[in-house]
């Protein structure tokens, strides 16, 4: 049976992706128990003693507030540790699966969608993390799957604790009737992680790549989480009351990193419209019928 090592196996997707692998390969979950990704030492002595055919890299520090208040502590764990890791594997011959974003593409001032080889460009400090390690992976590796991630939404159950996430941030507004501003000036993808967890297998099977691991969404952040709340079955008043426009944030510059997501989709592997997923989620939760 294969083995797949899964950093920050803790975390959201890594627990989705484990629950998905364990009958088909021997899952060795990498927690900070098992060495911390800000201790360069420990990362190394943790792969060099084991074995195993794959890695898939979860683990980061992954709030802009954070790395941007915390820039050598972030760079650690972020960067120095993936470099090692991505050592590790040209060492044992495996596969390194990398968790990137579409903040690589933040200080784009043209539209989205983004294709794989357009040229990234993020101002923020999280952002230039991931553009660093994809390109040491890309220089150093030619066994590897670069996933850069949308915002990846789902809610949480026993052993899954789900990210923050549109679907979280409209319950919490409309079920405790707590006003919250959505931003105007942004439009993303938002893509149901369990779909990514449920294909999971068939994308390690892709060739060597960077993709694109988004839904298709045409509305921007408050216009989605309107969405949100009238398929939980909220009328527009009760909307218009607890879901708020904000013109102020990003009113500078109108933010649209989405991704073009056909290089996996021509793969047969499919996330679907931001719709379809809410949908997909709030059915797999009893929140709809």
């Amino acid at each position: 049976m294969k083995k797949i090592i899964i950093t920050g196996g803790n975390g959201f997707i890594a627990s989705l992706v484990k629950e998905k692998l364990q009958t088909s390969f021997e899952v060795i979950s990498m927690t900070r128990n098992d060495a911390d990704l800000s201790d360069a030492e420990a990362v190394k002595s943790y792969f060099d003693s084991r074995e195993f055919d794959y890695v898939f890299h979860t683990g980061a520090m992954a709030q802009t507030a954070d790395c941007e208040n915390y820039p050598e502590l972030t760079y650690k764990v972020n960067v120095e540790s993936t470099k090692i890791i991505a050592d590790a594997c040209m060492k044992k011959h495996a596969r390194l699966i990398f968790i990137s974003t579409e903040q690589c593409f933040n200080g784009k001032t043209e539209k989205g969608p983004f294709k794989e080889d357009d040229d990234v460009c993020s101002v923020t400090r999280y952002g230039l993390h991931k553009v660093e390690c994809e390109q040491y992976i890309t220089s150093h590796l030619y066994d590897y799957l670069i996933l850069r991630f949308s915002w990846m939404f789902g809610l949480s159950r026993p052993k899954v604790k789900a990210s923050p996430n549109i679907i979280q941030n409209v319950m919490k507004a409309m079920f405790y009737h707590t006003p919250t501003q959505f931003t105007v000036n942004e439009i993303r993808g938002m893509t149901y992680a369990q779909k990514l967890a449920d294909q999971f297998e068939k994308i390690l099977q892709l060739e060597s790549g960077i993709y694109h691991v988004s839904d298709i969404n045409t509305h921007n952040t408050y216009e989605s989480a309107k969405i949100v709340a009238h398929m939980l079955g909220y009328k527009d008043d009760e909307i218009n009351t607890y879901i708020l426009p904000n013109h102020e944030r990003y009113k500078e510059r109108f933010r649209d990193y989405r991704l073009d997501n056909q290089k996996l989709e021509q793969a047969g592997i499919s996330f679907g419209t931001f719709e379809e997923n809410v949908e997909a989620c709030l059915k797999d939760f009893g929140w709809m019928k």
